[in-house]
């Protein structure tokens, strides 16, 4: 029997294998598209998908030079919101202050998606709806089923569960992996990495 380390690993390679491909190429000519039209990007995510949102909001910007945000970013004001609000309107709102029109995307990074049956990512669910009535491009990566996100969204990477015991670490993982892919594309970087 194969040990953990051997078997996370080859499952790794596997999981490379299955990423659509296409997708990716999509989402590369999205993003152009929306620098082109000077449109904002805002990740959405929480959890360990809110920390890959932060380190993606710099890489649009200062590699890609895509004008990118995300409300984890501000934790005065993401918890102020919270608390006085809710959870559930959390994201919607800081997206309605921010102006967020057909110009713009979101981009969700998510392992569920969003369940409304569950409860679960709520608060994604309804930047989601907010989004669809500002006429804003939904992309996105998740995993699972991709829940909420995957089936209302307009371009979402789905990160294939090949092994349900390790679902979260494959999709935060390869959240990292697709985001990289698409910085370092020849058609959207424009700032050369120094390593």
């Amino acid at each position: 029997m194969k040990n953990h380390i051997e078997n996370y690993f080859d499952q790794v390679g596997t999981l490379s294998d299955l990423i659509d491909k296409k997708q990716i190429e999509q989402m590369i000519k999205t993003l152009i598209k929306i620098r082109k039209r000077k449109g904002r990007v805002f990740f959405l995510g929480v959890g360990g998908s809110a920390g890959n949102c932060s380190h993606a909001v710099n890489d649009f910007r200062k590699i890609c030079e895509i004008e990118s945000y995300t409300p984890t970013d501000n934790v005065s004001e993401l918890t102020a919101r919270i608390n006085d609000d809710g959870w559930e309107s959390s994201l919607k709102n800081w997206l309605k202050v921010s102006n967020l029109n057909s110009k713009d995307a979101i981009f969700i990074m998510s392992v569920g998606g969003g369940n409304i049956k569950k409860k679960v990512s709520v608060n994604i669910i309804k930047a989601i709806e907010f989004s669809k009535k500002r006429k804003t491009n939904v992309l996105g990566i998740v995993g699972r089923d991709g829940g909420y996100t995957k089936k209302f969204g307009n371009l979402v990477i789905l990160i294939p569960t090949i092994d349900k015991k390790l679902v979260t670490p494959y999709c935060e993982s390869f959240q990292s992996v697709i985001w990289h892919c698409l910085v370092s594309h020849p058609l959207l970087q424009v700032k050369k990495m120094k390593w």
